[in-house]
């Protein structure tokens, strides 16, 4: 082939390429683009769980003592003795102190012996009015003298009476000379020391009890509750309590729903009843309670932060079994502790995005990082 020949240059070979050459660059770049394909968006996925779900309503609530009592003096006088230290838990009829009780002796010997001298006076009077009835009848005596002696009589009835009952307080009163719990409960602070006086009236209390087994939480929940609550409240409805400091929850029972509504804060005053027997919860202390309404069964429940809250509604992700995610519009219901209960659109057993929905568009492929959630099982 002779070369071709341009004015003022050098002769140029043209370009030849083999065809084997050719055929292999070009299959080398098809495979390159087949090997780089777009990795998936890295997701964290739980599943929608079908179980039984509380009814629950929580507020903050205050312990307060089943019962109370301040102990005070029924009578005056002189403390003698303590029978207690403070902090003791004590028995209905225990003894706390002691008044001197001699005044109070003498008085009931004073009462003692003027019922006897009346009941001596009564007798004797009585066999009068026999003797002489007779005679007032027969008219032997005068029926003057007869009333008189009628009269003497039914007037010692009556002061035998008088004396019975003044005995009576007198020996009160010197049984109150011993100053007794009049509840089961733990006493508080002594207020009074022995060799105070104290007087029956006006003295302040001795000591103050608070019977702590069984014990009462208190706690307001709004009032848009109290349909509900109303319902389901000859059930035995159920009350959870935990202290701030504690992470074991108490079980009691609803004993007392208010019978108003309090108007400056829309709520209504509720009660629940614990046995308390290991005494962890203690008067006056802060808890969180939880009543238990009811319990909604077979609810799909998937973890809250799988809700995305858009301005048409509510969505999830719902990876499909091809690795893709779906966008699943769901109705939401209320919310259970960290989870949510979906009312529509989902069904148990499929798996949402619970973390990374912002890198993510429909049809996009996801690589799920948590081989195992520990808190909800595989996903």
């Amino acid at each position: 082939m002779t070369p071709t020949v341009v004015s003022g240059s050098l002769p140029v070979k043209p370009l030849i390429l083999r065809p084997s050459l050719f055929a292999v660059a070009v299959l080398g770049a098809c495979g390159g683009q087949q090997r780089e394909e777009r990795p998936g968006v890295p997701v964290t996925v739980a599943q929608a769980e079908l179980r039984s779900v509380p009814f629950e309503i929580a507020a903050p609530g205050t312990v307060e003592p089943m019962r109370a009592a301040a102990v005070t003096a029924q009578v005056s006088g002189m403390v003698v003795s303590i029978r207690f230290r403070e902090g003791d838990d004590v028995r209905a009829g225990d003894v706390l102190a002691e008044i001197d009780p001699r005044p109070y002796r003498n008085a009931v010997d004073q009462a003692e012996a003027a019922l006897a001298r009346d009941l001596i006076e009564l007798e004797t009077a009585r066999r009068q009015v026999e003797r002489y009835r007779s005679l007032a009848q027969d008219a032997s005596i005068a029926a003057e003298t007869f009333e008189s002696l009628l009269t003497t009589a039914q007037g010692l009835e009556a002061a035998v009476k008088s004396d019975s009952a003044d005995l009576d307080n007198a020996r009160l009163d010197l049984e109150h000379t011993s100053i007794r719990a009049p509840i089961s409960g733990r006493t508080g602070s002594l207020l009074i020391k022995e060799g105070n006086v104290v007087r029956a009236q006006g003295s302040g209390p001795l000591v103050t009890l608070n019977q702590t087994r069984p014990i009462l939480v208190r706690f307001a929940v709004p009032a848009l509750h109290l349909p509900l609550i109303r319902r389901y409240q000859d059930s035995s409805l159920v009350v959870r309590v935990q202290a701030n400091d504690d992470t074991t929850a108490l079980t009691g029972q609803l004993v007392f729903v208010d019978n108003t509504v309090d108007t400056t804060t829309g709520t209504i005053m509720l009660k629940g009843r614990f046995e308390n027997a290991d005494g962890r919860l203690w008067p006056g202390q802060f808890v969180t309670a939880t009543a238990v309404l009811f319990e909604e069964r077979d609810a799909v429940v998937i973890p809250t932060p799988a809700v995305v809250e858009a301005e048409g509604g509510s969505y999830v992700y719902v990876v499909g079994e091809d690795g893709q995610a779906v966008v699943r519009p769901v109705m939401v219901g209320r919310s259970v502790g960290d989870d949510v209960i979906v009312t529509d659109g989902l069904a148990a057993g499929e798996t949402v995005v619970t973390d990374g929905q912002l890198r993510l568009v429909p049809g996009a492929r996801v690589q799920i990082r948590n081989v195992q959630d520990p808190r909800r099982g595989t996903p």
